[in-house]
């Protein structure tokens, strides 16, 4: 589990192509001061696990549903990404649940500068959508990160300076993809009260998982 805080921007040194998989290897210094084989490591909000270690370099594959649902599947040498190690037992929870189980990518739209923050909008599958409220908290490349608000089609989140200097998300362009993980806990929500709701929510409810094995 992570809380989507970043701890530090690392870059991609290689990328091996597998039958239905890739090996993706990482320049981190930080993140792998104490890194062990096994580990979880958080890659633009993707829980990766730790096969090899060489000095700040960590290498993890990547599953196929991992390349199809996320940004990876696109990701070359010298891309920068954000890195978080799981979280601690007894630190501080300084953001929110994230499991690094991506639920699909999403695409910025437009950015707004302003003197200490800029104003990102990110458009989004429509079956997330319900899973987002104003105020509510969303991971953005592994950043967690509270809706300004929402729409059926995309959201807006302010980045304040910590953000835009630590992370990759001071540098993402209208145009391109980010990877998305809603709230877990709305979607356990979900699941249980959908027996005891009406007949078109339930059918709402299974449109949306339908759409969202389209989208595999």
């Amino acid at each position: 589990m992570f809380t989507g805080i970043v701890e530090e921007r690392g870059t991609v040194v290689a990328v091996e192509s597998l039958p239905d998989a890739a090996r993706l290897s990482v320049e981190g210094p930080l993140v792998t001061a104490d890194v062990r084989h096994g580990d979880s490591i958080a890659v633009n909000g993707v829980c990766l696990t730790v096969v090899a270690v060489d000095g700040g370099t960590f290498t993890a594959d990547v599953m196929r549903e991992t390349l199809d649902r996320s940004s990876l599947g696109k990701i070359g040498p010298g891309e920068q990404v954000n890195l978080e190690r799981a979280a601690e037992v007894g630190k501080r929870f300084g953001g929110h649940i994230v499991q690094g189980h991506v639920d699909g990518t999403g695409v910025v739209l437009t950015r707004q500068p302003s003197a200490h923050w800029d104003l990102v909008r990110i458009g989004l599958p429509s079956y997330l959508a319900r899973y987002l409220v104003e105020k509510g908290s969303i991971t953005v490349d592994g950043v967690s990160l509270t809706v300004v608000d929402v729409t059926d089609d995309d959201f807006s989140v302010s980045l304040i300076p910590e953000t835009l200097q630590a992370t990759t998300l001071g540098v993402r362009q209208p145009g391109d993809l980010v990877n998305l993980e809603v709230d877990v806990v709305a979607k356990y929500i979900e699941r249980l009260a959908a027996p005891h709701l009406p007949a078109a929510w339930s059918a709402a409810e299974q449109n949306g998982r339908n759409s969202e094995r389209e989208t595999r």
